[in-house]
């Protein structure tokens, strides 16, 4: 061999042994970044990160609490009500055949300094309470309704035997409008009462991405169609993707913080109502229907289904593939209406 060969042969194998270096050093770099990843992976899932709220699905410092669920005034003369705009949900329907509507404010997330005016429990609004697994706060309320309550088919909290402690009446309101309470005066005197403070609701879905609009699903206005002062116009804004609350003409404020109310889901839920006398009508709750789902400006068709076998079922709302519909992230206003009677 002449020594030209020689390190010919020399410098090929230094190059086989750098380019196999260089493939192990490859090897071991994808081995680690995957380890990486993999931990990575195990991180995201950890039970510890942030939570949202079961009913808006919002991160909130209070998304472990339960509910709580309280009956205000929707009489011209009680507006502006105090602490609406803060709630997760409101439920609002009829509840006498001349079409007085009665607002259900639920608190989870935000906690009101003020909520009010306070009004009274309808045997309607139970089921709903039962099924968001929710303490109920009430100042009195219609017969049926007290003596269900009486027989602790739920945790409530009644005016009737708080006032002047947990609740009080507030100078300067008409009456029976000026009944009042706080998030705090609530919270506390559960506690007290030694109610489950911990949220037990297993909760609504909640979507990431918009819905995509188009002609045919399209909608920006939405009029609820309840009787005079009780009528009830949502406008959708599309830099915040919510909707405004207006009543006679007005946007609807909030007393407590002076902020529109706004929600990110309205939908209108369609039942039947009996009249029960003079002064009351019984809206259908349980059972089954049409409804119809308002966020993104769009409108999904589906039904509303909870079963009348037991009082805390949940509330569904349903698409035509039989899957429940998931929401947009924020407050939710559930109108219910009736077109019928039975």
């Amino acid at each position: 061999m002449t020594i030209p060969e020689f390190f010919q042969r020399l410098l090929r194998r230094v190059q086989l042994n750098n380019a196999l270096a260089v493939a192990g050093t490859a090897a071991v770099a994808i081995v680690i970044s995957f380890i990486l990843w993999i931990n990575h992976t195990i991180d995201i899932s950890n039970p510890d990160q942030t939570s949202v709220s079961s009913l808006a699905g919002l991160e909130c410092p209070h998304t472990t609490a339960r509910p709580v669920a309280v009956m205000l005034s929707s009489d011209a003369v009680a507006r502006p009500l105090s602490g609406i705009s803060q709630a997760d949900m409101v439920i609002e329907m009829p509840v006498t055949p001349d079409g007085i509507t009665r607002l259900m404010a639920v608190f989870q997330c935000q906690r009101p300094k003020e909520i009010g005016s306070v009004r009274s429990a309808r045997e309607d609004f139970l089921p709903l309470v039962a099924g968001l697994k929710a303490i109920y706060a009430h100042w009195g309320g219609e017969a049926t309704a007290l003596e269900r309550l009486n027989q602790h088919i739920l945790d409530n909290i009644n005016g009737l035997t708080y006032e002047g402690t947990v609740f009080y009446r507030k100078r300067g309101v008409k009456p029976p409008h000026n009944g009042f309470t706080s998030f705090k005066n609530l919270w506390d005197i559960a506690d007290k009462l030694k109610y489950a403070t911990h949220d037990q609701f297993v909760g609504y879905p909640h979507k990431t991405k918009l819905l995509g609009r188009t002609l045919a699903n399209l909608v920006d206005t939405i009029a609820v169609p309840y009787n005079g002062e009780f009528a009830v116009i949502w406008h959708y804004d599309r830099a915040t993707n919510s909707y405004l609350r207006k009543r006679d003409t007005q946007l609807e404020l909030d007393r407590d913080n002076n902020q529109n109310v706004r929600a990110s889901v309205v939908i209108l839920m369609e039942t039947t109502s009996q009249p029960i006398d003079i002064q009351y009508i019984n809206i259908q709750t349980a059972g089954s229907g049409n409804a119809r789902i308002f966020q993104d400006g769009v409108v999904v068709e589906g039904t509303w289904r909870k079963d009348s076998t037991s009082l805390d079922t949940k509330l569904l709302f349903i698409d035509k593939k039989g899957k429940e519909i998931p929401f947009t992230p924020g407050p939710i206003w559930i109108e219910i209406v009736t077109g019928s009677t039975q």
